[in-house]
């Protein structure tokens, strides 16, 4: 039974038919793993923090500088020079004292990223290179963890949701990564603040759908968001029949 206080906290949701106090308990005991704290993991963080997630995971190496605070909402002048990761777990706690938070103010590399995705049920990678990109990917597809996939540049967004085993994963889009120096950065060509708080929202959604077991997830779709036009577009995706991550899976 949710106490008095929480029964509040949470009236809007409990509403819902497809939450109601037995889903709130799901989200409460759920596990979510985050990569990366900054334009995406911000609002992607706050709204499942906000909505009750019991436990979430945050990883990033880096610490906030003032170039962050355009976009990345889980920051403030405050903390520049502070590790992501613990300015992140203080704006979270401060939201919602009720939320357990791990942080690992680290890179993933192949020596610990399947201990880490291990310890989550659901992963959301809001990284921006592509190095970590791949190797999220991999270890959630070895793990059978649910990954929610964004991208961001300039005005657009992209994201997909990968469940091993029944659908495509990132590298059956993306087989390989692009040459280095042929995908611009955000540092080198810009990025509107409001486009990773789009697409790190939705990114949120879908894990919430996700842990809920309600609507239809993002998988074999790739949702593209057009920032200037204001408009979505859903691209299907399949799965590649020789991709060497996941043919085995059944995707």
């Amino acid at each position: 039974m949710l106490s008095p206080a929480l029964q509040e906290r949470y009236s809007r949701q409990l509403l819902l038919a497809e939450v109601g106090e037995a889903g709130q308990e799901k989200l409460a005991r759920a596990r979510v793993l985050i990569v990366g704290c900054g334009g995406l993991g911000s609002p992607a963080a706050f709204y499942l923090a906000a909505a009750g997630i019991g436990r979430l995971g945050l990883v990033d190496r880096d610490v906030v500088e003032l170039s962050n605070l355009q976009r990345q909402v889980l920051h403030q002048v405050a903390r520049l020079g502070v590790p992501k990761t613990e300015s992140a777990r203080q704006t979270l706690q401060a939201l919602n004292p009720h939320v357990a938070i791990d942080t690992y103010p680290l890179g993933l590399t192949a020596a610990n990223v399947a201990e880490i995705v291990g310890a989550y049920e659901v992963v959301v990678d809001a990284v921006d290179n592509f190095e970590t990109r791949y190797l999220v990917n991999d270890a959630c597809v070895a793990a059978g963890k649910p990954l929610v996939e964004a991208g961001v540049l300039r005005w657009d967004g992209m994201l997909t949701t990968i469940i091993p085993g029944r659908g495509p994963c990132y590298r059956c889009l993306f087989p390989t990564p692009p040459p280095p120096g042929t995908v611009p950065t955000t540092a080198e060509v810009g990025l509107m603040g409001t486009i990773p708080g789009v697409m790190g929202v939705l990114q949120a959604n879908e894990v919430l759908k996700l842990i809920l077991g309600v609507g239809e997830p993002l998988v074999g779709r790739l949702l593209l968001f057009d920032g200037l036009r204001g408009s979505f577009q859903e691209v299907v995706i399949k799965r590649n029949p020789t991709c060497p991550v996941c043919v085995n899976k059944n995707c």
